[in-house]
């Protein structure tokens, strides 16, 4: 996310705090590694154990936004900062085996969200979610229209056995989820098989527990450019494919803000600008499947994060809270608590007062059994687990490589780890490091 400075305007945070170097920052596809764009140029974290695997710095330059494909050499950039080394509307894909750029997408608003799935690359603009294919030559797959999307809220599913992207519906407050295996070509399948794919699903495998950023060979540069709607230059309109799996889900009453893909793509997260609810449905039903209450004042979620077997979220917030919600079946041994209780911290408590043990599982209101009479506040479930960031500014958070374990990336230039106990909720920051 876009971890640089805020905005100056009436009633916003201080920006005091915020590295003024850093503009981005984001998580590979498994969270055992990290990204980070800076005023000149990119750097690469392994997540946990911490360490810096990579910097690459350039003289002409910040980069806005970077997006990494699992651990393999493959990255896809977009310009930022004070200098920009590249315009705002072009996503860059470079090969750092050759430290060069070897394809771009050039379109006509600026590059809001991009993503890298497998064989594809997904970015989003303020009002359309365009889907390409990722190889040396990219070619225009298909394009969405999305009601005003100025946060760039987008997901996709990071397996590599699943395809299914979320973004926002022509609606305000509605999600839009494409199964991009569904999609037929009008060309031949295998004329449409990337190069790169192949290559980064090879390394993806040789990193598996390595711990390092994989490399493999890349072949000529390509580009194409887009039109208003989004649509190819005439030569490779030929490629275009049609989804056909769609579903439109009616998540919220407000704009969306945040959203997130579980691994296996079968669970969507969103949250609305309101911020105070997490719904997560199924994405095939479109069910809604929890309710989960972050708080009851508005807030802006920074980020939503599924563990990687999907049993667990975890929320970030412009509160400086970390919320930890249990997705598992619920435990017969779950203790209902009152919505004002509170899970103990060591980082400085969390967003209530009092305590109480959770026994495992999220908190409930003790009206709980009255939901029907009740608003519908005493039916939602509340966080297991939360802790307080140090310093309250912009803030990002994934999973570990132990079960629970959180690790959250902070626009003051640090990168924070904390365990929490799946029984009681506790949490405890175990390791504290500068990235920038």
């Amino acid at each position: 996310m876009n971890v640089g400075r805020p905005l100056l305007r009436a009633g916003s945070a201080s920006q005091e705090g915020y590295a003024p170097e850093l503009l981005y920052a984001t998580f590979n596809q498994d969270y055992g590694c990290f990204a980070i764009g800076t005023q000149n140029g990119f750097r690469i974290f392994n997540s946990d154990p911490y360490k810096e695997k990579m910097r690459r710095e350039f003289k002409d330059g910040g980069i806005g936004i970077v997006a990494m494909l699992y651990r393999s050499n493959y990255l896809a950039f977009v310009g930022g900062g004070r200098n920009p080394r590249f315009p705002p509307n072009k996503v860059m894909l470079w090969d750092d085996a050759s430290s060069k750029i070897i394809a771009e997408l050039e379109f006509r608003s600026d590059v809001l969200n991009l993503q890298l799935q497998r064989d594809r690359i997904v970015v989003t603009l303020r009002n359309k979610c365009i889907i390409c294919s990722l190889e040396a030559k990219p070619r225009h797959l298909h394009a969405f229209e999305t009601s005003d999307n100025d946060r760039g809220a987008m997901a996709i599913s990071s397996s590599s056995e699943s395809g299914i992207l979320a973004f926002p519906g022509r609606q305000k407050g509605h999600i839009q989820i494409v199964d991009l295996h569904s999609c037929v070509s009008l060309m031949s399948a295998q004329e449409s098989v990337p190069t790169l794919a192949a290559h980064a699903e090879t390394a993806a495998a040789r990193s598996a527990g390595a711990g390092g950023v994989q490399r493999s060979r890349s072949r000529n540069r390509g580009s194409f450019s887009t039109d208003s709607n989004g649509i190819q230059a005439a030569a490779q309109v030929g490629a275009v494919t049609h989804p056909t799996n769609i579903n439109i889900i009616a998540a919220h009453a407000t704009a969306v803000s945040a959203l997130a893909v579980s691994s296996d793509g079968t669970m969507v997260a969103s949250a609305s600008e309101k911020g105070t609810l997490i719904r997560i449905f199924d994405t095939m039903s479109g069910r809604l499947l929890h309710e989960l209450r972050r708080g009851v004042d508005r807030a802006d979620i920074y980020s939503i994060a599924f563990s990687p077997d999907s049993t667990r979220l975890c929320v970030s917030s412009d509160k400086g809270t970390v919320h930890i919600f249990n997705l598992e079946a619920k435990h017969n041994s779950a203790q209902s608590l009152s919505p004002g209780a509170s899970v103990s911290t060591s980082s400085g408590g969390g967003a209530g007062t009092g305590g109480g043990s959770n026994r495992g599982g999220n908190r409930h209101s003790n009206f709980k059994f009255m939901k029907d009479l009740l608003p519908k506040y005493f039916s939602s479930e509340w966080s297991f687990a939360h802790f307080r960031i140090a310093n309250e500014v912009r803030c990002i958070c994934g999973f570990g490589n132990e079960r629970n374990s959180v690790i959250v990336l902070c626009a003051d230039g640090t990168a924070q780890k904390y365990t929490f106990d799946s029984y009681r909720g506790n949490c405890v920051r175990e390791w504290y490091r500068r990235f920038i």
